[in-house]
């Protein structure tokens, strides 16, 4: 007759608990990767993780898929737009988070909507289904990433805002919407968004939303304030719109440089200067060299806009 030896319950308690904890290793490819995509290695992670949000199994695949928004990258226009696309197309991989990439923040992906889907509209393109916001995480509600969360060692280098030289040329070429003199009041930030809050001094071009002569809100759909401004200083700021929300946008490309005096004497010359030649020759509003048609909307401005145009030998705004 043969014995059975079994283990005391004890042991057979820890077993068990053992074989309920224990889970079968990570299949080939589902452990973080180095970022292996040229467009998201200057992001501040090097470690991501396939499929990616959009189910690329490599990121051969992702490179290809991301090839149709150089274009929108290359306009600058969102200072988000690139975090967001890395964070759908190449996600952050962390030891704690293998088993399913994070997922960018849904005011991320806002943020890159507002600034860039306009540009999309005019060229008769949506947004794309795929980078839908509406079911991405709100970051006080979900495990989710956004440029504020990430702190690096070169602190508020991400917040470094590249110049741009008020010159005939410059805007020309970026056409802007609007063009205001105003007095910043304050600086603000809710849910990760800086907004200027101006008071308008003096109009001197608008397009198709209405600046009233008081306070209004300038937004940058983005955590960064560039151009920068600061408090209680007066300024010549030169920016777009967003129409569909009826708001003034204070993006990248986007001009802002303190007022001076006899820079609203030569602007006022030059207005009245321009109207006549406008209505004089039509042809001009047909030359898009000189960007009549707005860039953001695709519509005309008002007749009494301002052009700023400096003296023929000049290639500087007479600031």
């Amino acid at each position: 007759m043969v014995a059975l030896l079994l283990p005391p319950p004890a042991l057979l308690a820890a077993l068990g608990g053992l074989l309920a904890s224990w889970a079968p290793p990570p299949a080939a490819g589902a452990s973080c990767e180095p970022v292996r995509i040229p467009l998201c290695k200057s992001l501040p992670w090097n470690m991501t993780k396939m499929p990616n949000h959009l189910h690329h199994s490599t990121q051969a695949n992702a490179i290809l898929a991301m090839e149709q928004f150089e274009g929108l990258l290359g306009i600058h226009c969102s200072a988000d737009l690139l975090f967001f696309l890395c964070a759908m197309y190449a996600p952050i991989c962390t030891i704690d988070f293998q088993h399913e990439p994070i997922k960018p923040c849904k005011s991320v992906c806002e943020r890159a909507r507002a600034g860039c889907e306009p540009v999309l509209v005019k060229y008769g393109h949506a947004w794309p289904e795929s980078l839908a916001c509406e079911e991405l995480p709100v970051y006080d509600r979900g495990v989710c990433i956004s440029p504020e969360a990430i702190v690096t060692a070169e602190g508020s280098e991400r917040c470094k805002c590249k110049p741009i030289k008020a010159t005939q040329k410059t805007y020309l070429r970026n056409n802007y919407n609007y063009v205001i003199r105003a007095k910043v009041k304050e600086v603000k930030t809710k849910c990760h968004d800086v907004t200027a809050v101006v008071e308008v001094k003096e109009i001197l071009k608008s397009s198709l939303v209405n600046i009233p002569r008081d306070t209004v809100n300038l937004y940058t759909n983005s955590g960064c304030l560039c151009p920068p401004l600061n408090a209680n200083e007066e300024y010549i700021i030169m920016g777009y719109e967003d129409e569909e929300r009826s708001r003034l946008l204070l993006v990248e490309g986007s001009i802002a440089e303190k007022w001076k005096d006899r820079l609203g004497k030569k602007v006022k010359v030059r207005q009245s200067f321009m109207t006549c030649l406008i209505m004089f020759d039509l042809s001009l509003q047909r030359d898009p060299a000189f960007g009549i048609t707005h860039q953001h909307t695709g519509k005309t401005s008002r007749t009494n806009e301002v052009l700023l145009l400096s003296d023929p030998k000049s290639h500087t705004i007479p600031f």
